[in-house]
């Protein structure tokens, strides 16, 4: 990295770990919400970091070598805990730890940069709606407000480490009335970077290997299949794009 990049870099994440401290402060019954989620579920747990920040970006240093940029949705059990608070480590995880490894010669843990749609955990996406009804206006507000920040440290991380590709990986609750509404509307106010993401479906329940296999055509690379099929999903996204006005979401354009 040069030393421009590193220091735009170090000051995106400094943002990123200011943002979260502070939505820490500002939500001092989130935990007690979120465990009354986790107890009822089949296999219970405890909330241990109710929003976390991706410790491993911590481990980048000016010499580190990133190779993408992968973006997913929000920290779920295994990310929460204390030994973790880090991003895409549970089975999703382990999943595109293998394939970026198996198919693409890239070490996901030292040459991928991993951020979310949104800090705040939950054991299941969905968990963030209900979260945001019992919650309050408060909650809502910073579900709104975490999302639009994560959304413009994206910018900022992917313009330091440029050309860098960025991936977005679930892209369902991307839309208008969608759980990540707030990211996807600053994303859309930012067109020219939008023009540079690959979307692509989940690796959970094997959505994004199936998908690989199903829409692969032979004599096409792997590299070249990822960018057609990415290409693909992010022009859906385009069209999505038209559906928020500045009438509608006047702050998610908004730059800090």
């Amino acid at each position: 990295m040069t030393e421009s990049a590193w220091e735009s870099f170090a000051a995106a994440r400094d943002a990123l770990r200011q943002s979260i401290e502070r939505l820490e402060q500002e939500l001092p019954d989130l935990q007690a919400l979120q465990q009354a989620q986790a107890s009822l579920r089949s296999r219970p747990y405890t909330v241990e970091t109710p929003i976390v920040y991706n410790s491993a970006l911590d481990r980048i240093e000016p010499d580190s070598t990133i190779r993408c940029i992968l973006v997913a949705d929000n920290p779920g059990r295994y990310e929460q805990m204390a030994v973790n608070r880090a991003y895409l480590v549970g089975p999703s995880g382990k999943r595109v730890e293998r394939f970026f490894s198996h198919e693409l010669g890239i070490d996901l843990r030292k040459e991928v940069l991993i951020l979310n749609k949104c800090p705040i955990h939950s054991a299941r996406t969905a968990g963030l709606r209900e979260l945001s009804v019992r919650g309050g206006p408060a909650l809502q507000k910073a579900l709104v407000e975490s999302q639009r920040q994560m959304a413009q440290i994206l910018v900022r991380m992917a313009q330091a480490l440029a050309p860098v590709p960025v991936w977005i990986i679930g892209y369902s609750e991307m839309k208008k009335g969608g759980i990540f509404e707030s990211f996807t509307a600053t994303l859309c106010g930012m067109s020219d970077f939008l023009d540079q993401v690959l979307l692509f479906r989940h690796f959970s329940l094997n959505q994004f290997t199936m998908d690989l296999k199903h829409q692969s055509i032979p004599g096409e690379s792997v590299q070249e299949t990822l960018e057609r099929i990415g290409s693909a999903y992010r022009k859906r996204l385009a069209l999505v794009c038209t559906g928020f006005t500045s009438a509608s979401s006047p702050d998610h354009t908004r730059q800090d």
